[in-house]
């Protein structure tokens, strides 16, 4: 919701102040000049970017207003890390096998949706207990090298969108002048004409300036950033899950998976010592305390 508020504010200061001068709004209406800009930005986008990558594009800007992971999310990781844990405690590891080849339909994993939406976490995690429980024995630094190679392919392609974002945000600036120099073509064809004629074609070639500049700078520029922040807040998410996966793996109590957790998690939204206590509690509790 913030962003889109950003985006308002840049709109209202810009034409603000623009009638502020005494300017004539409808000046600035010249479909033609952004037929020509957006219909060139959308050709780069066909350009350079596979469909996959398009639909991955589409799928982020729709979480436009979303934010990324908040404290409760990261609390309700832990309640079901801690359920988990309770489970293969009193039961063995073999009994997270049920929940971890099927966990669309886990109980255990329907109970906390924050993190049941989160598919590919959902995958990750499953797929990388899965080889601790079944595979060949694996040793930790292996183990390791496995999840990070994992988590670097999956950022590389959540960054692929803000990174052809901004790739057509530069080029906006270039395409303003196309338009503008399209215009200059058409003034020079009006030359001989009346003085009130090619000066609305003058105008409209500016405006074609103009609107390069602002959807570079305030549009696209922006929102290459915020959908690149938001990515780099779900590695911090993965991050958390890497850190239980590997104290799982190591033998280590829950209380130590979980804090190893929580310190990969950033300061703004970290829950604190006492906080995740009470969430292991919960789901020691049967996980109804939320």
């Amino acid at each position: 919701m913030i962003a889109i508020i950003g985006l308002l504010i840049v709109i209202g200061a810009i034409i603000g102040g623009y009638l502020m001068e005494h300017g004539i709004l409808l000046l600035l209406y010249q479909p033609a000049e952004f037929v020509i800009i957006a219909g060139a930005g959308l050709g780069v986008i066909l350009i350079s970017a596979p469909m996959s990558t398009i639909k991955l594009m589409v799928q982020q800007l729709s979480g436009l207003t979303k934010s990324g992971p908040t404290t409760n999310d990261y609390m309700e990781l832990m309640r079901i890390i801690q359920e988990l844990l309770n489970l293969s405690r009193r039961e063995g590891l073999l009994a997270l096998e049920s929940h971890v080849e099927a966990p669309e339909s886990s109980e255990i994993f329907k109970k906390y949706p924050s993190f049941h939406r989160r598919h590919h976490a959902v995958k990750f995690f499953c797929d990388t207990l899965r080889l601790i429980l079944t595979g060949p024995q694996i040793q930790p630094h292996e183990l390791e090298a496995l999840i990070d190679m994992d988590l670097e392919i999956h950022h590389e392609e959540q960054m692929k969108p803000s990174s052809i974002i901004q790739t057509v945000g530069d080029s906006m600036p270039g395409f303003g002048i196309v338009a503008a120099v399209l215009g200059v073509v058409l003034t020079m064809q009006a030359i001989s004409g009346e003085i009130e004629v090619v000066g609305e074609k003058v105008g409209a070639a500016l405006v074609g300036t103009f609107l390069g500049v602002l959807l570079c700078y305030g549009f696209f520029g922006p929102l290459a950033a915020n959908l690149a922040s938001k990515v780099e807040a779900e590695a911090q998410y993965y991050a958390a899950l890497k850190q239980v996966l590997l104290a799982i793996h190591n033998g280590s109590s829950s209380a130590v998976a979980l804090e190893f957790a929580r310190r990969t998690i950033g300061n703004d939204i970290r829950p604190g010592f006492s906080d995740i206590a009470d969430a292991a509690a919960a789901a020691s509790s049967g996980g109804d305390k939320r």
